[in-house]
């Protein structure tokens, strides 16, 4: 019996093995990060949706408009991942039960926000998600995968902006404007 498991389980990884001249052992650990980062645009992406949904307030345009851009980014961010994980021969997350349990982004469930803790929220959340993605540059360069390495730069620097502009629209201008 413990055999031919052994023998289905080596079918399905065939099946879905693809060429590359990357370690074993670092395309595991880069798949590994790259899940988790996975999960957490997810949870981002939910989270910036729903603010954007349940929004009210006098400067509801603004922030509506402002939360979805960012949700649009966060959603691209998925299908590059997802194949990024892919093209070095291993899998990704499957379902959102999946997405759940590997979420490491805090979910908001409550009845109402105030706009300016959903700013803030979304401030650290984004903040915590370039903490996170460095992190994850660090795995792949040590793995040698300058191609994911590459497309962590952007999504970090698409982050800061997330976060600056979330920042920004925090502040309080005075009768000035500043």
């Amino acid at each position: 019996m413990e055999k031919s498991t052994t023998t289905l389980k080596q079918i399905e990884r065939r099946a879905l093995l693809t060429a590359t001249d990357l370690d074993r052992k670092a395309t595991k650990e880069i798949a590994g990060a790259m899940n988790a980062i996975l999960a957490d645009v997810f949870a981002l992406y939910i989270k910036t949706k729903n603010f954007h949904w349940h929004l009210s307030g006098p400067h509801f345009r603004d922030y509506h408009l402002l939360f979805d851009e960012h949700a649009d980014q966060l959603f691209a961010m998925t299908d590059a991942i997802a194949e990024r994980i892919r093209k070095i021969g291993e899998t990704t997350l499957k379902s959102i039960g999946q997405i759940s349990r590997a979420q490491r982004v805090l979910d908001n469930d409550a009845e109402y926000v105030e706009p300016e803790d959903m700013l803030a929220e979304l401030m650290e959340d984004n903040k915590i998600l370039t903490a996170r993605l460095r992190e994850a540059h660090n795995v792949c360069e040590e793995g040698r995968d300058i191609a994911t390495t590459s497309l962590i730069e952007v999504w970090l620097d698409e982050t800061e902006r997330r976060t600056w502009f979330l920042f920004e629209a925090r502040r309080h201008a005075d009768s000035t404007g500043h």
